[in-house]
């Protein structure tokens, strides 16, 4: 599929203006850390970012199962049309066809994003970790492979780290949203983690309260999360040099957000938890300082059990010739970056400031 790519007409200007300003507004996380990213990184993965923004707004969007799964077939064949550089008349759809071809991304990557979308549409449950961990793989690991590929790598070892990294952001998106989720009818806690602290699934989603049993399963996920950050480390160091800041970003202000949850008491019902504006600022610079030479060891640990399908993936995807451009300017971005952020904290506070 990926040969009809060549007469692939490529994404207009207006396209790629389009995918960027979904992402300011549907991730500001990602947004953020996103303009530590050369330009030649950044322009793709908000073409790639859309997409995804776009697959799980149309399930979130959906009102019952029904329309979720017609919302996830209807994903998956705008999928095989971009794959095959025929993409429906959608400024993502264009972007994403363009990544595809050329990056030599294999369909089965998004493909498995959809699948995890379509476990949501059904609303299932997870019974333990490995099954939680699978669903993680789909919705976030498949990202960080994805990414991956953008950035110009393309060894095993380090599409496993990403898809540790994914996984772990995940995972602490679980642990942060377990209200908001619950009041929303969704449940994705371990279902043995729960019994196991004397919490029964199906009556604490009929009256999701906040208690020191289930505070314990939230610190038991975040501490999963804490050791696929850990794991993700060394793949982050052999990254093209001028990708690092950008990821090291993102996994510093993922990892705080966890954080934070535990400093509310690991109340995830009651509270949402948030970093501020002065704490990102600082892991920003953090990210943007040069990191020490070092031997990343770790980096040829095997791949989850879960995520080692995605890396399997990539074993016949043809690798395209690109040459990267030398590391350069870095400061400058960094510091560009920290006073955009600034300027949208000030900005977002001031909306919500005015609203009655």
């Amino acid at each position: 599929m990926q040969a009809a790519s060549h007469a692939l007409k490529p994404a207009n200007p207006a396209d790629r203006a389009a995918c960027r300003a979904a992402i300011r507004a549907g991730s500001k996380s990602f947004f953020a850390a996103s303009l530590l990213l050369p330009a030649r990184v950044r322009r793709p993965a908000y073409g790639l970012y859309a997409f995804c923004r776009l697959a799980d707004d149309a399930v979130d969007r959906a009102r019952d199962a029904q329309e979720r799964r017609a919302a996830v077939e209807h994903l998956a064949a705008r999928l095989a049309r971009a794959g095959a550089g025929r993409p429906v008349d959608h400024p993502a759809d264009r972007a994403l066809a363009e990544v595809m071809a050329a990056y030599a991304i294999p369909e089965a990557l998004p493909r498995a994003l959809l699948e995890g979308l379509a476990w949501d549409a059904e609303a299932r449950r997870y019974a333990d970790l490995p099954e939680l961990t699978a669903y993680a793989a789909r919705v976030a690991g498949t990202v960080g492979a994805m990414m991956t590929l953008i950035m110009g790598s393309r060894e095993p070892d380090v599409l496993a780290r990403a898809c540790d990294l994914g996984a772990a952001m995940q995972l602490t998106n679980i642990a942060r949203d377990v209200g908001e989720d619950a009041r929303a009818g969704r449940l994705y806690l371990p279902l043995a983690w729960m019994r196991e602290a004397g919490l029964d699934p199906e009556a604490w989603l009929g009256e999701p309260v906040h208690s020191g049993a289930l505070a314990g399963v939230v610190a038991r996920l975040l501490a999963e999360a804490d050791r696929l950050y850990i794991r993700a480390r060394p793949g982050i160091a052999v990254l093209p040099a001028d990708c690092r800041p950008a990821i090291r970003a993102a996994a510093l202000i993922y990892a705080e957000i966890g954080r934070a949850v535990a400093a509310n008491g690991h109340d995830a019902v009651g509270a949402r938890a948030r970093v501020g504006s002065a704490r990102k600022l600082v892991l920003l610079a953090r990210a943007a300082a040069p990191a020490l030479a070092s031997t990343p060891a770790g980096l040829g640990a095997p791949a989850l059990p879960e995520t080692a399908f995605l890396v399997a993936a990539l074993a016949s995807a043809p690798a395209p010739s690109r040459k990267l451009p030398a590391w350069w300017d870095l400061r400058g971005r960094a510091l560009h970056a920290l006073d955009l952020i600034e300027t949208w904290e000030i900005r977002d506070a001031r909306t919500r400031a005015a609203l009655p």
